[in-house]
């Protein structure tokens, strides 16, 4: 083990200043803050050359499980300045180690999270490596379970070295192959089924929704009549899925209850259900990034509130969706979306919970959180791959300032 890692086992205590004047000059040494345990053991048993090891434990992993169980406040002020040493050094802020945690899965499982000083500090990281790295590739990474985003040090880095009824057909798309959860061509053109609760992908039992997602469905519904009289209201929903939210739209009766649908499957269980029959409702078949610029350039249709729920699009869809949205919803309007942004892991959730609130505010809104304690974790076994993973739901609610 590297005489870094060594010293972050916080052997010693009290944890006192010693400890970052010991970091600070090994760190000047030219020791890197991304240094891993792996490379450090190749490396004594002269096999540097060799591929590097899948797992990265990296210093800041060493810190975090090095902390005592009992710490006091001036402890904590030091591990902070340690922290901010590392990230100031390179180190990555969701690295993943020999168990696949990141440094912020380890301080949730001992029970720093939840507004800790230290767990705070990743986050805070993590937002800014995620701001960084738009504006460096002008574009946004959607945290993903199953790889590591670069540090925010290492995009630094990079900079430096760079410097109804209404219908709309479904486009038509070339037959192609790839992942249906991220690439929504491909999704578009796979096969779905209903089953007795849950819309999959007949290929990969990808769930593209579920029902115990109901009761986030009716407080979404609840938060779009918040601001808006039963009967009166004119709301669109952008991703009819199962029908869970706008069953429960109906109960209100808006005045016009627009749903945007682009799966030629599910538009087809609507049909079966009786969907565009229903007097109050406008059945936009189609991508919202067409079915809505035909409604933005049309410049006729407001709505009192809009809620977003599709499968197989990412954050920087959500980006191009603000545009929209803020053409089409009224002044005194509500937004909100299911929120699974980055929910594989907690800290990537409670990242990407600060990067929309940053977000929306270059519109002149704000987000307003609504926290869902989630303690039963839904049931897997009809699908592929987990899509929540987290004990709680963050309901956002924006509008305008």
């Amino acid at each position: 083990m590297s005489n870094l890692h060594e010293l972050l086992t916080l052997e010693t205590l009290p944890i006192d200043e010693t400890y970052v004047d010991k970091l600070k000059a090994l760190l000047k040494s030219g020791i890197p803050a991304t240094y891993t345990i792996e490379q450090a053991a190749a490396f004594e048993a002269g096999k540097e050359d060799e591929k590097a090891p899948a797992s990265d434990t990296t210093p800041l992993h060493v810190l975090v499980r090095s902390l005592p169980d009992q710490m006091t406040s001036a402890e904590t002020d030091v591990v902070l300045e340690m922290m901010d040493i590392l990230f100031e050094y390179g180190a990555g802020w969701n690295f993943l180690d020999y168990e696949n945690k990141s440094p912020g899965d380890i301080l949730c499982e001992r029970g720093l999270s939840n507004g800790n000083a230290l767990y705070e500090r990743v986050v805070d990281a993590g937002v800014s490596a995620e701001l960084l790295l738009r504006k460096l590739n002008d574009d946004i990474e959607f945290l993903e379970d199953d790889e590591v985003e670069e540090s925010e040090a290492e995009a630094e880095a990079g900079a430096e070295e760079e410097s109804k009824q209404q219908i709309v057909d479904v486009p038509q798309v070339e037959a192609t192959t790839g992942d249906t959860a991220e690439d929504q061509d491909v999704y578009l053109q796979a096969d779905l089924e209903y089953t007795s609760n849950a819309l999959v992908t007949k290929s990969n039992k990808d769930g593209v929704m579920m029902d115990w997602e109901t009761g986030i469905m009716q407080l979404a519904r609840d938060t779009m009549f918040k601001y808006a009289s039963s009967g009166e209201a004119v709301v669109l929903n952008i991703g009819f899925g199962m029908g869970i939210i706008d069953t429960f739209i109906q109960e209100r009766n808006p005045t016009k209850h627009y749903i945007c649908e682009a799966h030629p499957d599910v538009l087809k269980h609507m049909r079966e259900q009786g969907w565009y029959e229903k007097p109050n409702v406008v059945i936009l078949e189609g991508r919202w990034q067409e079915t809505l610029s035909a409604l933005l350039d049309k410049g006729d249709v407001f709505f009192d509130a809009i809620y977003y729920d599709t499968f197989s699009e990412h954050y920087s869809d959500m980006l191009e969706l603000y545009d929209t949205v803020v053409g089409l919803i009224k002044p005194e309007g509500v937004f909100s979306f299911f929120n699974g942004l980055g929910a594989d892991r907690q800290v990537c959730y409670d990242v990407y919970k600060r990067v929309v609130e940053v977000d929306v505010q270059n519109y002149g809104m704000r987000c307003d959180y609504t926290t869902v304690p989630l303690p039963v974790n839904p049931n897997w076994e009809e699908v592929r791959r987990s899509y929540f993973a987290c004990d709680r739901y963050y309901h956002p609610e924006i509008r305008f300032v």
